[in-house]
């Protein structure tokens, strides 16, 4: 196999294997009559990438010599990534770059062709590997979206780097919603910052995709392929299906094929679980102790009103649950009737077996400290002393 790469290329090229690193510590490199093939999986096979570069993206392309077969190869993902660590060397002195390999020695030779006639050649070494390829079909997932890569590379710039999952999810109005995941421990008191991003459906070319749709994913692989199709100016398109099926996450182009498939969480958390519940529209009449709540009366109403639907009747008779608006695409279990209001707590201070603790609902509202009603409102009398023995 032999290719030669020029011009503005090598660093498209240098862009892709750094979008590779963030996965797998392994780099799957097969040429193919279609192009040549780089691919990589993480450890825990819940990541895939590949990108295929077709014959007219290079100078020069040879898939294998005449009269021998395809040779695919294995290497550290480190030693190639040495070759193109400097993005901005390659753009700035590299001109060509040559890639050839060679079966009987064993190596990967890469040689950068710089300014003022200077080569640099890399050998190295790999090892025989079967055909890596992920099981998946894009046009099997119910849900797509296409939108710029540069918009949603916008919209995951006020995550911050340490977060590890990021909840995609379709709102009311066919919004798309990017949230914060964090996991819940029992035995944790401290609450993490929740940062939810959302975009209309006019920011998006296609949108195929129910309300209440969401999944959960690996951020720090989303954001490598952002940042190459943003690089190269690409439109970006999601597949998914339910929670805890895999997502796909292609590009494409008339000189190159992206996708990346990344695991999902098979259950969300609880912000997740509704990304409309906390949004007030217009406030309604609040609603009887005995009436039956609308899902939607539960986004659209005021804080009180909010409150005071959610009291529920602990009895054999009667026995009503908080409806919500579930994101998942199958049918979810009934929730506990653990939600009471304050004046019921007051009253009655022992707890429901089920009961969420108290910090689950009461962190999602803002209270105020309001002066007693009896409080004087006047202001203090100021006292002095008699003025006797003056004039």
């Amino acid at each position: 196999m032999k290719c030669l790469v020029t011009g503005g290329n090598v660093k498209v090229l240098g862009k892709a294997v750094h979008s590779l690193s963030r996965i797998g510590d392994e780099l799957y490199l097969e040429p193919l009559e279609d192009g040549l093939s780089l691919r990589t999986v993480n450890s825990s096979r819940s990541a895939y990438a590949c990108f295929l570069f077709a014959p007219l993206f290079f100078q020069q392309y040879q898939a294998a010599i005449p009269g021998q077969d395809l040779l695919r190869c294995k290497i550290l993902m480190k030693s190639f990534l040495s070759v193109f660590r400097s993005l901005a060397m390659l753009e700035k002195t590299v001109e060509k770059c040559c890639i050839s390999l060679n079966g009987q020695s064993s190596r990967l030779v890469v040689q950068l062709y710089c300014k003022f006639g200077v080569r640099k050649t890399h050998n190295l070494s790999f090892q025989d590997c079967e055909s890596l390829q992920a099981v998946c079909d894009p046009a099997s997932c119910p849900h797509m979206l296409r939108a710029p890569a540069r918009v949603l590379g916008e919209a995951v710039l006020p995550f911050p780097p340490t977060l590890a999952e990021v909840t995609l999810g379709i709102g009311r109005g066919h919004r798309v919603i990017l949230r914060s995941y964090h996991e819940e421990e029992a035995d944790s008191t401290v609450k993490a910052m929740v940062t939810e991003v959302c975009l209309g459906e006019e920011d998006f070319q296609q949108l195929q995709a129910q309300e209440g749709a969401a999944i959960t994913f690996c951020l720090k692989e989303f954001r490598g392929l952002l940042s190459f199709a943003e690089s190269a100016n690409l439109n970006l398109s999601i597949h998914f299906d339910a929670p805890g099926r895999p997502a796909i996450f292609t590009i494409k182009d008339s000189l190159l094929d992206g996708h990346f498939v990344l695991a999902t969480l098979s259950e969300t958390d609880s912000y997740s679980q509704d990304l409309g519940s906390l949004e007030r529209q217009r406030p309604v009449p609040q609603l009887q102790a005995h009436s039956t709540p609308h899902p939607d009366d539960f986004a659209n109403d005021d804080i009180d009103s909010y409150m005071i639907a959610m009291e529920t009747t602990i009895g054999n008779e009667g026995s009503r649950v908080l409806p919500s608006i579930s994101l998942s695409s199958g049918p979810q279990p009934p929730q506990s009737p653990g939600l009471r209001s304050e004046e019921e707590d007051e009253a009655e201070p022992s707890t429901v077996p089920g009961t969420p603790p108290p910090k689950k609902f009461r962190s999602l509202f803002f209270g105020s400290i309001l002066a007693p009603a009896g409080s004087p409102q006047g202001p203090s009398p100021v006292l002095a002393e008699d003025s006797e023995g003056e004039g």
